[in-house]
């Protein structure tokens, strides 16, 4: 009897662990099922948003980079400086279309930078938009880079220059011209990011008139354009950190050296330090005339309390 039973107990074991075995093997099969586009999606939200702040960036980056390098390197034949405006517009515009889904489209320090200030960016997501724009912005210029390699050299006679009438520098970053003062560098940065944060802060504002869901980018391609065009004419209208130092760096270790951050007397802090005072300025003068006086949605306790006292005044007017 007793070895019945214990038979009895091993088989319901045997059993046991074979259904265990079987389901442990079921689920195997199930993740090698997975497709690999869902083994590596990520799953945390700031991931995903820094991602796409970086590949976003370096969209605008290549778009822009690659629109003055056609100009310049073409003596200006093929497209012009009018084609090159147009080509950095429409890049900023390509930039947002592809990451506006997931993080907003910044693309810009500035910009992240605005949006913390003013509440509507929290300050912990800030260093992993910042540190996303300015990787994505040397990626950017290392592609540029490579497309364009033979074209510098030629254009340049081999000799990679930041100054002189075959300068190449100013493909990827932004300098003065010759008669701009250190002062006046500053406050053109400071006025055109404040414009951008301004028009940027009309076209989302849903209380005011905003941009038609789903061309926000294109507005904002446009709005560069026009800045651009009022405002190109004394260091090219940067408007963006990392736009402009990522770039700078990069073209100090591929060949043009430390000179691209002397020339200029010293320019390249000017699109850095110009756009982060610019866009708290542009930010705050949009609050203050428009967004803090629009009519103020009454909340819901407030609704609650005000029908308690029209409804306790109406019956004292009764008795």
């Amino acid at each position: 009897m007793g070895t019945q039973n214990l038979q009895k107990r091993m088989s319901e074991a045997d059993a046991t662990k074979g259904y265990r075995r079987n389901s442990r093997y079921s689920t195997l099969d199930m993740r090698e099922k997975r497709s690999c586009l869902e083994r590596i999606a990520l799953r945390n939200t700031l991931a995903k948003e820094t991602l796409a702040e970086f590949f976003g960036t370096f969209l605008l980056v290549t778009f822009t980079c690659c629109s003055i390098a056609t100009s310049v390197l073409n003596y200006g034949t093929s497209a012009g400086t009018l084609g090159a405006v147009v080509g950095c517009s429409l890049g900023v515009t390509m930039a947002i279309y592809a990451s506006g889904g997931v993080s907003g489209g910044h693309v810009n320090p500035a910009v992240s930078f605005a949006m913390c200030i003013t509440g509507k960016l929290p300050w912990v997501k800030l260093p992993f938009y910042v540190s996303a724009q300015f990787l994505g912005a040397i990626a950017g210029s290392a592609v540029v880079f490579g497309v364009y390699y033979d074209a510098l050299k030629s254009y340049s006679g081999g000799a990679l220059t930041v100054t002189g009438p075959n300068a190449t520098a100013h493909i990827f970053a932004t300098y003065p011209s010759p008669y701009l003062t250190t002062l006046n560098g500053l406050v053109d940065q400071i006025m055109s990011t404040a414009l951008l944060l301004i028009m940027i802060f009309a076209m989302f504002d849903k209380k005011n008139m905003p941009a038609p869901s789903g061309l926000e980018p294109i507005a904002v391609g446009l709005l560069i354009l026009a800045l651009v065009l009022a405002l190109g004419t004394n260091c090219g209208a940067a408007m963006n950190p990392a736009r402009d130092l990522g770039p700078r760096i990069f073209t100090a270790v591929a060949g043009w050296g430390f000179e691209v951050f002397t020339a200029g007397n010293s320019f390249w802090w000017i699109p850095v330090i110009g756009p982060m005072i610019g866009a708290v300025i542009g930010s705050y003068i949009y609050i203050l005339f428009i967004e803090a006086h629009h009519k103020k949605e009454p909340h819901a306790l407030d609704q609650i309390l005000d029908t308690d006292h029209f409804e306790k005044h109406e019956l004292a007017n009764m008795a």
